[in-house]
């Protein structure tokens, strides 16, 4: 939505008073006269109201992941910096970047877990 745009959900007050006055000019002349004026059902077409709820869908499924991912890193972060602090054990680049990959799977995976164990070194 632009800014400055109307909307039924951001805006209800200045769409009723729009409405109202659209409706008191088209009764006029034959001497109504319009108090109030406010939408109390909106219908959509099915293949619309289908179109919007996938929008809303997505933009949920968007935003969830958006928060798994950020606490995802807050994770690693924190794992890294627990080793680092307690010198737990000692991890070149390349094995902190595979740690960070296989935690970042891990945490942000929405299937279970299986694990897997590595009988060989990543310097072969």
């Amino acid at each position: 939505m632009e800014d400055g745009e109307l909307s039924l959900r951001g805006s209800m007050d200045e769409v009723s008073q729009a409405l109202q006055r659209e409706l008191q000019e088209r009764v006029t002349k034959a001497g109504v006269s319009i108090d109030e004026a406010r939408l109390s059902h909106l219908a959509f077409a099915p293949e619309i109201a289908g179109a919007m709820l996938q929008r809303q869908q997505a933009e949920a499924i968007i935003a969830a992941r958006t928060r798994i991912v950020d606490a995802a890193v807050g994770m690693v972060e924190m794992a890294l910096a627990k080793l680092e602090k307690h010198e737990t054990l000692k991890l070149d680049e390349e094995r902190k970047a595979a740690m960070i990959s296989n935690l970042m799977v891990v945490l942000c995976g929405d299937k279970a877990v299986h694990p897997v164990i590595n009988t060989g070194t990543l310097y072969t």
